[in-house]
This record gives C-alpha cells, sequence and structure tokens, in this order.
C-alpha cells in the first residue's frame, strides 16, 4: 500500500530533507510542492493520504493553506501536521480549529520526523482497511438487497399469474391497469420509486379473485343481488391474502386490493370510504382499472372507445372517483393509445391457441 504524503516548504533545501525522509519510511512517497496557490490550483487532480504544511510561506499561511485544503471533502478526514518554529499557543489552537492534527517542529529533527510519520501512516493504513471494509459490506448489503427486491418481484408476479388462472379477464388488463396507475401518479408528482412500486403491485389488484366461487365469477349473464354481494367480498378477500407481509410491495399491493372499489362520494365499498381518506392508490387504481375495463371487449360487453370512456371518468368525477386522479388522467392521454397498442388483448388470445 503506497501512501501519498504531500509536502508544502517554500524553502527547497527543507523540503528535499523532507521529501528524503518521508522516502525512509516504508510505504510512503512525497507529493512535493513549494508554493500554495500552485497546490491549490492542482489540488482537484492530485490524491494525498498525509499532508505536511509549513506555516511561514509567502502569499498564504499554513493555516489559511490547511482550511482551504480541509473545505475539499476527499480531505476532509486526512491527517495533516503543521511544521514551524513557532511555539506560541494561540497560533497553534488557531492551526487546530484550521484542521490540523499534529504538528513538527522546525529545524526538522530526521528522528522525529521519522517516527512521527510512521506512526501516521500506520493509522492511515488502519483507516484505509476499514475504509475498504466499509465499502465491502456497503457492497454486500446493497447486493442482497437487490437480490431480496428481486425475489419479491418474483412473488407478486406468480400472485398475478395465479390469479389471472381463475379470472376471466386478459394478463393484458392488468399490465395495461399497472401501467395506467403508474402514468397516474407521476402526474401528480409521487416519486419514480413509488411509481416502479404501484406498477408492480397494480396488477395484485383482483387477487381476490380466487376465493369467489366459479358459478358466480364465470357466470355470463346478470348477477343476482346474492351473487353481486359475493363478488363484492373480493376485495376483503385480496386484502386477507396481503395481510401481514414486512414486503413493501406486498402491503401496497394488499391496500389497492381493498381500496380500488371505494368511491370519492362515499358509495363504494368495502368500507364506504369517501374523499381523501381512500388510500391514494386505491384512488389511482380505481380510474385505471375501470378505464381498462371500459375500453377492453368483453364476452358480455363491447369495448367502448377512448373518448368515450374518459367522457365517463369525467362525469363521474366527484361521485365515483377523485377529479384529482382523473385529471391527472386526462394529462396522458396521448400515451394511452400507444399503451394499448403495445398491450393488446389479443395477443393473449395467440397465446392460448399457440
Amino acid at each position: 500500500m503506497d501512501l501519498k504524503v504531500l509536502v508544502v516548504e517554500d524553502n527547497r533545501s527543507n523540503l528535499m530533507l523532507m521529501e528524503m525522509l518521508v522516502r525512509q519510511v516504508a510505504n510512503c512517497s512525497p507529493v512535493p510542492y513549494t508554493d500554495p496557490s500552485t497546490l491549490l490550483a492542482d489540488l482537484a487532480d492530485i490524491h494525498f493520504d498525509i499532508a505536511l504544511v509549513d506555516y511561514q510561506m509567502p502569499g498564504m499561511n499554513g493555516i489559511d493553506l490547511i482550511a482551504a485544503i480541509r473545505r475539499d471533502k476527499r480531505f476532509a478526514e486526512k491527517p495533516i501536521v503543521m511544521i514551524t518554529a513557532d511555539d506560541d499557543a494561540n497560533l497553534r489552537l488557531r492551526a487546530i480549529k484550521a484542521g490540523a492534527v499534529e504538528f513538527l517542529n522546525k529545524p526538522v529533527e530526521p528522528i522525529e520526523f521519522k517516527a512521527r510519520l510512521t506512526n501516521l501512516a500506520r493509522l492511515c493504513e488502519v483507516q484505509l482497511k476499514l475504509a475498504n471494509q466499509a465499502e465491502w459490506l456497503r457492497s454486500e448489503v446493497d447486493a442482497a438487497t437487490l437480490e431480496l427486491r428481486r425475489r419479491e418481484e418474483e412473488i407478486i408476479n406468480r400472485l398475478t399469474l395465479a390469479a389471472g388462472y381463475k379470472d376471466q379477464e386478459t394478463s393484458a388488463h392488468t399490465l395495461r391497469m399497472a401501467r395506467y396507475s403508474a402514468m397516474i401518479a407521476r402526474e401528480l408528482g409521487l416519486s419514480n420509486e413509488y411509481c416502479a412500486d404501484l406498477q408492480l403491485a397494480a396488477p395484485m389488484h383482483d387477487i381476490g379473485k380466487v376465493g369467489i366461487r366459479d358459478d358466480v365469477l364465470l357466470k355470463q349473464g346478470p348477477l343476482t343481488e346474492a351473487e353481486r354481494s359475493h363478488i363484492d367480498t373480493h376485495t376483503m378477500i385480496g386484502a386477507a391474502i396481503l395481510a401481514g407481509s414486512a414486503c413493501d410491495l406486498l402491503q401496497l399491493a394488499g391496500t389497492i386490493a381493498v381500496s380500488h372499489h371505494e368511491h370519492w362520494d362515499g358509495s363504494g365499498y368495502p368500507k364506504g370510504l369517501a374523499g381523501e381518506d381512500i388510500p391514494l392508490v386505491g384512488r389511482i387504481a380505481a380510474v385505471a382499472d375501470v378505464f381498462d375495463a371500459l375500453t377492453s371487449e368483453r364476452p358480455y360487453k363491447p369495448a367502448w372507445s377512448v373518448d368515450r370512456a374518459f367522457a365517463h371518468l369525467r362525469e363521474q368525477a366527484g361521485r365515483q372517483f377523485d377529479p384529482e386522479c382523473v385529471a391527472a388522467f386526462e394529462r396522458c392521454r396521448d400515451r394511452v393509445g400507444a399503451l394499448m397498442r403495445e398491450f393488446p388483448d389479443h395477443a393473449d388470445a395467440l397465446r392460448r391457441t399457440a
């Protein structure tokens, strides 16, 4: 491990002596400067582990130079030694406040110089090893966090896939609905990280339908009041499936599952929440889910046009939907058509017959 020792001394004879002494200390090599202004001009491009700075220099004294060096974050913790023939206590206090951690007296005594530098070099080596260990630990934690995230995403994707085997709705619906939800969230100013989480969690909004009887879920005709009440329980079933998880994504999915059928005016289910008492993700998912359901063809209905579906959202803003979520989605209108073409329902049909 080669340690770079910055030596700033305007007297060339003294500088040469200190360069020689630095080379006599194991694993140390000098970085010499005679002019403080030249050093500051080069500071962004140099590296050092230890600095030895003379006090009496033309243009700038050692205390001001140390303070200037310390302003560079790279050198905020590096050991800096003040070299001075002045024993004035006030001067040394000022030097300590500027960032000096040690003092060497002039004229330099070789044995003391090498002993002090050897001790500082050992300290630097330990600090570098600790820093390398800390960096290694950070990289290991980052890798473990990424792997945990990957597994969480896989769990969510597989749960969504499992729910799709029970439901008539296509996988393209869940993909579009999730992306519409992320669009709305971005327009509302939510962070990129949150929007990405929402896009991953939103496809599980109807996971509770795995608990609905097939004769009700797959029924082609109108539902009876009892059947409608039964199918409405899918929100609470979904919340129960996802409850108690330590995974943030599953917690978010659980919130969406239980709240995406609540209405802004309080007429929704399962809890009859109103306005901002409805979680924001539920309000966002409600707009995205209904829009995609309206614009998708189903055995029991033709697909609505985009214009008609947006008109319905506007009509229901303040009743079924959060007006701000509807307005945010309207601002995304130019991207909706492209997304519908990217994830068409017929792609599912092609995959099923392939």
